[in-house]
């Protein structure tokens, strides 16, 4: 069974990253529906097509490390950024926001000092 990153590319050009642990090809994923479909009008709705292509794959990967590739394609596509994609986690941090570091759970983590200056 092969475990994927894949990315769903839509007409409008934004796109989806998401991962399967399955390997099943029909899979596309866990988009926010009502997200995608505002992008679209009525008349495009009419002949639409996607595009699925695998990122990565991996045969023996534990579960952790397809997650943990996941959320680095999402961020290294910038698919959390409402004006490329459509994935809203991990959170694309605020242009104000530098990140110091990331967490094990992929997401900013500041510093005590970044912190007070903010208040």
């Amino acid at each position: 069974m092969s475990k994927v990153i894949y990315r769903i590319t839509y007409p409008n050009g934004k796109v989806y990253i998401g991962m399967d642990l399955t390997g099943t090809l029909l899979y596309f994923g866990s988009v926010n529906g009502p997200l995608v479909e505002a992008d679209f009008t009525p008349d495009q709705r009419q002949n639409f097509t996607v595009r699925k292509d695998i990122l990565w794959e991996s045969e023996d990967a534990p579960d952790s490390e397809v997650r943990r590739r996941e959320v680095e394609f999402i961020r290294e596509l910038r698919s959390n950024d409402p004006a490329v994609g459509y994935n809203r986690w991990p959170r694309l941090p605020p242009p104000d926001e530098t990140p110091q570091h990331l967490g094990s759970d992929g997401n900013v983590q500041r510093s005590a000092d970044a912190r007070r200056t903010r208040r």
